[in-house]
């Protein structure tokens, strides 16, 4: 085993994981298999099925790190953002995260394993961070009683769907600030 590819035995699921991230970065979803991750990793193939019981497992909890990651992110960008640019600030780092990590991204969202348990809990948990910006902003606002929910997925829609169209879109990665432009026009105070 080559100096680079040692491992310590603690360490093993947490290497699996990211030689498993850089293969899906790599290959794709569809390049990523068991074997070939245990081959990358140095050990048997068999010894994969202590940590993981199945490819699928695996995958969930890459996707579920991806939605921690992405949530750290957006916590970032939420505090960097000034008070009249939060919902751009989340926006902004919902897309960049999408576009710096596609591959990634793509499995969070991947209809088998979007769906498992922990990767709808990470989800959520990333989501909360949108739901407490839009609560602050629409009290901010003195808005009453707004429909939180349905703005917060609207606003969540908004950015994925710009992450999603930039790639095939001449526009590519000015297309966020297009989409935050409507966003901020649906959230501008009502005049008097």
């Amino acid at each position: 085993m080559s100096e680079g590819r040692r491992y310590h035995v603690g360490d093993l699921p947490g290497r699996l994981i990211r030689e498993a991230r850089e293969m899906l970065e790599e290959g794709g979803l569809k390049q990523l298999n068991l074997r070939a991750l245990a081959a990358r990793a140095g050990i048997t193939a068999g010894s994969m099925y202590h940590h993981y019981e199945s490819k699928t497992a695996l995958l969930a909890e890459l996707a579920a790190g991806g939605f921690m990651e992405l949530r750290r992110d957006l916590e970032r960008a939420d505090h960097e953002a000034g008070a009249g640019r939060r919902l751009r600030g989340w926006a902004t780092g919902y897309f960049h995260f999408a576009r710096r990590e596609p591959a990634l991204f793509g499995l969070m969202f991947d209809p088998e394993i979007a769906e498992l348990p922990q990767v709808v809990e990470a989800r959520a948990a990333a989501l909360a961070v949108l739901h407490r910006i839009v609560t602050e902003v629409a009290s901010a606002q003195g808005r009453a009683d707004p429909p939180l929910r349905h703005i917060t997925l609207a606003v969540w829609a908004a950015a994925h769907g710009a992450a999603g169209l930039a790639p095939s879109t001449p526009e590519g990665g000015e297309l966020i600030e297009d989409v935050i432009a409507g966003l901020e026009t649906l959230f501008r105070p009502p005049s008097t």
